[in-house]
């Protein structure tokens, strides 16, 4: 897990290493324990490096073989990249490191862009070619791991980075509120879908893609991967104990997996059934010493804001080596202009600040962890799910349950020159228009498994964890179990309040008292119900003189906001004023 950056020029120009030394110091946190730079005439890449696999000075980035003429810099891990080694040796190939960097480079020498099917695991990568000029950007099946672009061939060169805020911090980006973004961040629940980001000069590479980048600034883009929720012919004739037995046998070697790294790895444990189920497995594993980690808040409005007694539950079963986090309401209060800053997009949930400060104890202890993420879904937990069964209207059903606000809402909000079109809704409803899902639930769960999960969940973990040189693996995102998953019988996800087929892998595994109780999520109160010293906060940054000159939101709408903020919940039981305080905080942490 590291952070990667680079620029292209397509004017003749040599690319700046200035800029990608700007880069590479906003990312330290990413890469703490070394880094460094290629130019390359018009091209130039760097890298901040966590050390997880081969620790050694061999496994350096940007690494360059000159007998092949590639340079690369890669983020995140390969995790079959022993069995790769071992393919590409019989093939020819000499290895001089033992990691999974240089995995990458001799399998694009040998396979090409194709090379990206063969990898399981989590990754953006980047790398060119000396004799061509080409660059190729990919980017993981999942969108794990984060690639943002600025610049294009008409102002003579393109730059990316693995955060918004290091190319910001190159200069030369246009800064102004992108339209389409706006309105995703303010309707579909603060998810930008890819290429938007919330500003219009900075673009964000979508998941399963490969991007090419001719010397001439000729772009050509492949997606390499999609999901479809159909079973195969074998399939069809499944009982629920063989779906049960599929998805345990899946997801036992998707967690084994994620345990490749030459350090120890540890567990983020919530509590609920996904992260309790990934420590009962490495448990049964045989796995010994194992580090889990909790994290709780003080309670507000009468709801409490921790999981502890389940969190505590499995690790004394399991005997982890456990430490629980407790976070006053006066540590959270302080603590969020840092987590703005470690946001590469505006977030607007609550467990930003959960995962910040979680992820400031744990690295103190490991560099790896195994999270949760992805379960809700792939394997349909959440409450909007059932109603999508019999919709006649999936879109419109969709949007009901999901979207923080109708176009009407959205028009008292906004300042009029940024109102145009319905665009989430349109997104929603040509999304559910593509082939490959057919019924209005996996219509709903495809969305979310490929657009949602990745620009909420995913991006939130990965920027928390990666602000202290954490590195977050997500084994309910391994690409086979994903696939598995979509093929599931949706009546066998949607059982027993949902996961249903989950729960009853977690049954072999895990106590009881973990799966048939209250769904939980990660409870951050002071930030739903906003009063008080947050509420004084907020007000403070909404007026300030920079929100004011922004003009982004309509004073009328806001003061409404203001007045009574636990009045002003989303469906999704966000607050609406905690939404556009935190957009207006983001841009004034950022520069923006």
């Amino acid at each position: 897990m590291c952070g990667i950056c680079g620029e292209v020029t397509f004017d003749g120009s040599s690319a700046s290493l200035g800029a990608i030394e700007k880069m590479m110091d906003v990312m330290v946190p990413r890469g703490p324990d070394s880094g460094g730079a290629v130019l390359r005439g018009r091209g130039a890449l760097g890298h901040r490096r966590l050390k997880i696999i081969d620790l050694s000075d061999r496994a350096e980035q940007p690494m360059v073989d000159s007998d092949l003429g590639l340079t690369v810099a890669f983020n995140g891990c390969i995790y079959n990249y022993k069995e790769l080694r071992a393919e590409l040796e019989g093939k020819g190939h000499r290895f001089f490191s033992h990691g999974d960097t240089e995995v990458i480079l001799r399998a694009y020498a040998e396979w090409g862009t194709d090379c990206v099917s063969r990898f399981h695991g989590m990754f953006a990568f980047a790398v060119f070619e000396r004799d061509t000029g080409r660059l190729i950007l990919a980017r993981d099946r999942l969108g794990i791991k984060p690639l943002y672009l600025t610049g294009n061939p008409e102002r003579g060169r393109m730059r990316f980075a693995s955060s918004l805020p290091a190319l910001l911090a190159a200069g030369d980006v246009d800064t102004a509120i992108d339209p389409v973004g706006l309105h995703h961040y303010m309707t579909f629940h603060a998810v930008v879908p890819p290429p938007h980001t919330i500003l219009r000069g900075v673009k964000k590479l979508p998941p399963a893609t490969i991007s090419i980048f001719e010397a001439d600034g000729r772009r050509k883009d492949h997606v390499y991967w999609d999901v479809r929720f159909s079973p195969t012919a074998e399939e069809t004739n499944y009982s629920d104990e063989d779906w049960r037995d599929r998805v345990m046998e899946a997801l036992r070697l998707a967690v084994k997996r994620r345990m490749v790294a030459d350090v120890p790895v540890g567990v983020l444990l919530s509590g609920g059934v996904d992260s309790s189920l990934i420590v009962g497995l490495l448990a049964e594993a045989g796995q010994e010493g194992l580090k889990t980690f909790s994290v709780g808040f003080e309670e507000a409005n009468g709801e409490k804001g921790d999981e502890f007694q389940y969190s505590d539950l499995i690790a004394n079963h399991f005997s982890t080596d456990h430490s629980q986090t407790f976070v006053k309401s006066d540590r959270l209060l302080e603590t969020l202009p840092k987590t703005f800053q470690a946001m590469s997009e505006p977030m607007v949930s609550y467990d930003n600040a959960g995962f910040f400060l979680l992820s400031e104890q744990v690295s103190k202890h490991v560099k790896v962890v195994q999270s949760g993420q992805g379960a809700d879904e792939i394997f349909a937990g959440y409450h909007w799910y059932p109603p999508m069964m019999q919709s006649n209207d999936p879109a419109g059903d969709y949007a009901g349950v999901f979207f923080d606000r109708d176009q009407n809402e959205y028009a008292k909000a906004i300042a009029a020159k940024y109102v145009e079109k319905d665009y989430s809704r349109a997104f929603v409803a040509e999304h559910f228009d593509r082939p490959g899902a057919d019924a209005p639930i996996d219509k709903a769960l495809r969305i979310d498994t490929t657009v949602m999960l990745v620009d909420d969940p995913v991006k939130r973990v990965d920027n928390m964890t990666m602000a202290w040189g954490l590195e977050a693996r997500v084994p309910f995102l391994d690409h086979e179990l994903v696939e598995l998953a979509a093929r599931v019988p949706p009546e066998l996800k949607l059982r027993d309040g949902g996961k249903g087929i989950l729960k009853d892998v977690a049954r072999q595994v895990i106590p009881s008292e973990v799966i048939d109780r209250p769904k939980g999520y990660f409870p951050v109160p002071a930030l739903k119900y906003i009063d008080g010293p947050y509420l004084d906060y907020v007000r403070d940054a909404l007026s300030s003189k920079a929100a004011q000159e922004r003009g982004l939101f309509n004073q009328a709408y806001l003061d409404t906001l203001l007045e009574n903020p636990t009045e002003h919940i989303t469906p999704l039981r966000g607050s609406k004023l905690w939404q556009v305080a935190l957009l207006e905080m983001w841009l004034q942490t950022h520069g923006i």
